[in-house]
């Protein structure tokens, strides 16, 4: 029970810079879409800060807390931006921006979390037990959005990182790397459970906390 309690926190500490990391970073995909050309998801309402809009109740809700609570591993998605590839003006590249723009947010957010996680010799110390929150949630920060820019280059499809490796291949190939879309989510899955991911994950995450701002005290707070 005391477990179970202790992860419950955690995952409270963990639920503002998750909703930011995946409401920022589906927007992007929407906004680098709609400056592409394509206004699909601005029309749906899917350029916006609103996490209400990105929200899939089973991936980005119940799955992430299953998996945290009882695996003690985060995972899960959040509802798709849609794009129309055709009303985009180079298509196959266009394509790749979008998908880049997502990963390229996370680190931006990643960053941002560690400058505040810098200063935090400047306000830490204030307002009592908030600051320690403070302190926490900036930290989860940082290593969330380092976790998810790296999960989502995986180049597995729908990942962003399979988008990137589908507009990279050759038409021939590309056509038959997209036919395996529909069973990259389980394949990402077995992969995650199975340790095999996460041993090729960790190290690169790791190694990334430790380049960014406040990396030394993300390492400390959640030993990694």
């Amino acid at each position: 029970m005391d477990v179970l309690i202790h992860h419950l926190q955690s995952l409270a500490l963990l639920a503002v810079p998750v909703l930011l990391a995946i409401t920022v970073h589906e927007a992007a995909h929407g906004w680098v879409a709609s400056r592409l050309g394509d206004p699909t998801a601005l029309r749906l309402g899917r350029v916006s800060f609103n996490p209400l809009r990105h929200v899939d109740p089973v991936g980005t809700l119940l799955v992430p807390a299953l998996t945290y609570v009882f695996g003690g591993l985060l995972f899960g998605w959040a509802r798709p931006v849609p794009v129309n590839w055709r009303n985009l003006g180079h298509p196959r590249r266009d394509m790749a921006l979008v998908a880049l723009a997502g990963p390229g947010v996370n680190l931006l957010m990643a960053l941002g979390w560690g400058l505040l996680l810098e200063s935090a010799p400047l306000w830490a110390g204030a307002g009592g037990g908030l600051g320690g929150l403070l302190l926490g949630m900036a930290a989860a920060g940082v290593l969330i959005n380092v976790f998810l820019m790296a999960l989502n280059l995986v180049p597995l499809l729908p990942l962003d990182g399979g988008r990137v490796l589908h507009a990279l291949l050759p038409l021939p190939l590309a056509r038959a790397f997209a036919r395996l879309e529909p069973f990259g989510l389980v394949l990402l899955l077995a992969l995650l459970l199975s340790g095999l991911l996460g041993g090729v994950l960790l190290p690169l995450v790791r190694a990334l906390v430790a380049l960014l701002p406040g990396g030394a005290l993300v390492a400390s707070l959640f030993s990694v």
